[in-house]
């Protein structure tokens, strides 16, 4: 029981941490081009961001029950990979790169899984197809999303803006600006819902499948009847009570801002103006809402940060700044691995010590 305890706060700090981590997400774009000042786009994200953990549950089960075998994980699986998340996101956000946390967790709980399964490659559901057809594991819900969604994201988000361009070619840039300075406040409000929808998920996903293990395992045997809301058999349903811990978990961390990342991704990458923030908050918003709604864990930094490359680059492609576009690569690159190695590496250093 106390190790579920501890699991259940690590998973806590990792999504007040995602909240602040990835709060550029939502308002990078909205804050560089000044249409609402720094703090009332947080107030305006976290708001969304917690709508958005409330619209569904359908990424959460495939993190819970999708990527590893359930049989082969115990509590330190779990809490292996919510530390090695942690400490990814920390140094990544101290970096100010906006790395993916959601990728930070899988790699995570992949490599934690492996130590737990002593090298048993077998523990990672790499391709499967359930009884209704759809396609589940590894390589359709995590590989391939992350090299098509940010593809997805350059070319939705040039694509829009080129369309935005022809549409208001004759118009002033007063009237521009005016314009979508308005509708910014909708893109960026879709953006943080779109957010929460995706990325509040992960880490009710992982709560769930902590709440397995403690249950299969007996760990919940001796529990008081006040207390059976704790007991979960299987994973046809994420309980209620993670669903909003997590939603507002994840609001209070975008409250706390990020500016280290906001200003990497609305002032060092792109040059802004309001159009171009609607069109790159909407391409990102759309796919993260058509993702979510079908169970892929999509990273939320891939996407919005490839649109507003998108975006950037439908005018011209110097208008990006390629040199800090590739020390963000580098961290989307890395992510996996090492978190996997940081997974794995803890729960090996654990029974050395007889855990």
């Amino acid at each position: 029981m106390t190790l579920f305890l501890l699991v259940l706060l690590a998973a806590l700090v990792f999504e007040y941490i995602n909240g602040f981590h990835d709060t550029a997400n939502a308002i990078a774009t909205v804050v560089s081009t000044k249409v609402l000042t720094p703090r009332a786009a947080i107030v305006w994200a976290a708001g969304w961001n917690l709508l958005g953990a409330l619209a569904g549950t359908a990424v959460a089960k495939t993190i819970s029950g999708g990527l590893v075998d359930a049989a082969s994980v115990n509590m330190l699986t779990v809490l292996s990979a919510l530390l090695a998340a942690i400490v990814w996101n920390l140094f990544t956000w101290w970096l100010g790169l906006p790395s993916s946390s959601s990728h930070a967790l899988i790699g995570g709980l992949c490599g934690a899984a492996l130590a737990t399964a002593h090298g048993n490659w077998n523990v990672l559901i790499w391709s499967v197809t359930d009884a209704k057809g759809a396609h589940a594991g590894l390589w359709p819900k995590v590989v391939l999303p992350m090299f098509s969604s940010p593809l997805l994201g350059f070319i939705g988000g040039a694509l829009l803006m080129w369309l935005l361009t022809i549409i208001l070619h004759k118009t002033t840039p007063r009237i521009v600006n005016l314009i979508f300075g308005k509708a910014q406040l909708i893109s960026a409000g879709f953006m943080g819902f779109g957010h929460g929808s995706n990325d509040a998920q992960k880490t009710m996903g992982i709560i769930t499948l902590a709440l397995f293990t403690a249950t299969t395992s007996g760990a919940f045997n001796d529990l008081p009847e006040w207390a059976s809301f704790l007991r979960v058999t299987e994973f046809k349903g994420i309980p209620f009570w993670v669903v909003i811990t997590c939603a507002i978990t994840m609001a209070a961390g975008t409250a706390a801002g990020g500016w280290r990342i906001i200003r990497t991704m609305g002032h060092k990458m792109v040059k802004l103006q309001p159009v171009q923030g609607f069109a790159a908050e909407t391409t990102a918003a759309t796919i993260l809402y058509v993702t979510a709604s079908i169970g892929v864990p999509v990273s939320t930094t891939h996407v919005i940060s490839t649109s507003i490359m998108g975006v950037g680059a439908s005018k011209r492609l110097s208008a990006v700044k390629w040199g800090v576009v590739e020390r963000i690569i580098w961290a989307w690159v890395l992510t996996l691995p090492i978190t996997g190695l940081l997974g794995y590496g803890m729960v090996r250093l654990s029974h050395l010590f007889g855990y």
